[in-house]
């Protein structure tokens, strides 16, 4: 960005979080505004909203965050799933449904998640894409509050949230579940932040695990694990939790209800580690389901597109499957591209994924990931038939059934739908259901489905199958033109007020590149330590995605226990070649007016 930027006006299909009330930048004038968009199939988007709490609490009086969601999938158009997504996790100001994507376009987002931040007078004085901002944006609010209050232009007092009304059901956006040796079922109660063991027929609270209130100690748990009996008398607790927004794993014993802390820092995941890690000295990132396979537990690292192992005896974790690059490539784990893991089980010798962000089904075998269902990040929907052609959309559950079948919990298309490997085709079970999030097949053969948005567990009737010839989707965000030939991607990063380029463990920025379809690109995939890469784009190659993952670190200036911090985005970018089109490809990681 150059120059002083007057903030495009906010305008959207409804707002949520204001009381009715659509807000205007005029009614913001006189704040710091954080533009905050994001998409709630977005695991990054979901840190996002952790990193800017404290914050909120921090600046209340002064700084107003404004969620512009800004959807990737057709389901998360739906207002009414958008609603429900704002109370699941638990946002606590002001939500611009930007449906159109009118808002992204104005503000030129090409990420999720992206911050944009308007000073009190309304002009556009920073864009940061990805995760790990905090600190920096703590910062740069620090220098606009001093600047603006000298000013006279900073006004402080309430903003314009306003709570809505509360609700009172049995379970509150539920996450997994599983079956416990008596029967009864565990369930993760995640937007109360507890654990709950109800009865087989899912009606009755028969005690709850944690207090209710977030981060104590769970915080939106969702994956559930009993250990093997022999493994369970040795570590000394029955069930393994995925603590998803800890980013961490619990044990639970089920006779007396004890907790305990057997994985992660609490820390998120920012950079890899090679080889096998102490546990509870690993930095975790949104642990989202658990499965027993091998002889150990694989964990579905949602955070950062990975599978990892933990061994329980030995109290090790480490990467078991993925790279950190979000997208779909088969093959020798663990160099493979997986997109948000979301859910898993295992069938034989099969462990079953549910590959949410490229809407897939895929499983590993022998030591490779192969893809049954779905064709990558962008293409989605709800059609049946042959697996090559089949399309599910977002899905977070999988169970496999006795007959080698398996079961996917296909979330935003509100159904279950069945996998046979035997025939490869996809079928749909059920359907007209609200955001299915796990699926549990009980030792009697009955089919439960946790009905994550109706707030209960739904079992289905046995024997039925409907066949849905449904709607092939593809997500339509505008691509960047590119010219055939030489192509300079810049990432542009400016260290946050306060902040240098940290160089005293190697380079301090880090860029890895490539592409789908591979042939998109002539030259410059690969990694290197600078921010700006020459590419050349095919140009018998019309269209494709850039995949582009970079990183900076930094560290504090001037103080003599500097902190260190590490900036990351991973972006998918849609282009067209053309020959009208641009030899440029910005993409801001952190950038401000001066930049």
């Amino acid at each position: 960005m150059t120059g002083r930027v007057r903030a495009p006006e906010l305008r959207g299909r409804g707002w949520l979080n204001t009381g009715g009330k659509d807000l205007t930048l005029a009614d913001l004038r006189g704040k710091v505004v954080v533009l905050d968009f994001w998409t709630f199939c977005c695991i990054n988007c979901l840190h996002v909203l952790d990193e800017l709490r404290p914050l909120e609490e921090r600046y209340g009086d002064a700084v107003v965050v404004i969620g512009v969601h800004s959807p990737k999938f057709e389901h998360e158009r739906d207002p009414q799933a958008l609603a429900a997504a704002v109370e699941r996790y638990g946002v606590h100001h002001p939500v611009v449904d930007d449906g159109d994507m009118h808002l992204w376009q104005q503000y030129a987002a090409k990420a999720w998640p992206t911050l944009a931040v308007i000073d009190p007078t309304g002009y556009l004085v920073a864009s940061m894409a990805g995760e790990g901002h905090a600190e920096g944006l703590s910062r740069l609010i620090d220098e606009l509050i001093v600047k603006h209050e000298a000013d006279g232009t900073l006004h402080r007092g309430d903003g314009p949230y306003v709570p809505p009304a509360g609700s009172d059901t049995l379970l509150r956006f539920p996450g997994k579940a599983i079956e416990l040796p008596g029967g009864n079922l565990l369930v993760s109660d995640s937007a109360r932040h507890s654990v709950v063991e109800v009865t087989a027929d899912g009606e009755k609270l028969v005690r709850r695990f944690g207090s209710g209130e977030r981060g104590a100690p769970f915080n939106e748990p969702q994956g559930l694990l009993l250990l093997p009996a022999e493994v369970a008398a040795e570590v000394g607790y029955d069930v393994l939790v995925a603590d998803t927004v800890n980013h961490q794993l619990r044990g639970l014993r089920l006779a007396s209800g004890e907790v305990s802390l057997v994985a992660g820092t609490g820390r998120p995941w920012r950079s890899a580690v090679d080889g096998t890690q102490d546990a509870l000295a690993a930095d975790l990132s949104s642990p989202w389901d658990l499965a027993w396979f091998d002889d150990k537990v694989i964990i579905a690292m949602a955070g950062i597109h990975e599978l990892w192992w933990f061994d329980p005896a030995a109290k090790t974790t480490g990467v078991y499957a993925g790279t950190t690059v979000e997208s779909l490539r088969d093959g020798p784990i663990p160099d493979v591209w997986m997109a948000q893991p979301s859910g898993l089980s295992v069938g034989g010798t099969r462990l079953w994924i549910a590959d949410s962000e490229t809407s897939a089904l895929r499983y590993i075998e022998a030591g490779v990931l192969h893809t049954a269902v779905g064709q990558g990040l962008f293409d989605f929907g709800h059609v049946d038939g042959p697996a090559e052609k089949a399309l599910l959309q977002h899905p977070l559950g999988v169970a496999a059934r006795p007959d080698g079948s398996v079961l996917v919990a296909d979330t935003y298309n509100g159904a279950v739908r069945r996998f046979d490997p035997a025939t490869g085709e996809v079928s749909t079970v059920d359907s007209g259901l609200n955001e299915p999030s796990d699926i549990v097949v009980t030792g009697s053969g009955d089919v439960i489905v946790v009905e994550s948005s109706a707030h209960r567990l739904t079992r289905l009737a046995p024997g039925v199958v409907k066949t849905v010839t449904g709607e092939r989707h593809k997500t339509e965000r505008p691509p960047s033109l590119v010219a055939p030939g030489k192509l300079t991607l810049d990432v542009i990063f400016t260290p946050a007020p306060g902040q240098k380029l940290d160089t005293q463990f190697g380079p301090s920025t880090r860029l890895e590149i490539s592409a789908s379809p591979p042939e998109l690109l002539l030259e410059g995939a690969g990694t290197t330590t600078q921010l700006t890469r020459a590419l050349v784009m095919n140009p018998a190659v019309a269209k494709g995605v850039l995949q582009v993952v970079a990183q900076a670190a930094t560290c504090d200036v001037d103080e003599e226990f500097a902190a260190c911090h590490l900036t990351r985005q991973d972006w998918g970018v849609p282009v067209v070649v053309t020959e009208d089109g641009q030899t440029r490809l910005p993409l801001i990681l952190r950038g401000t007016d001066e930049s």
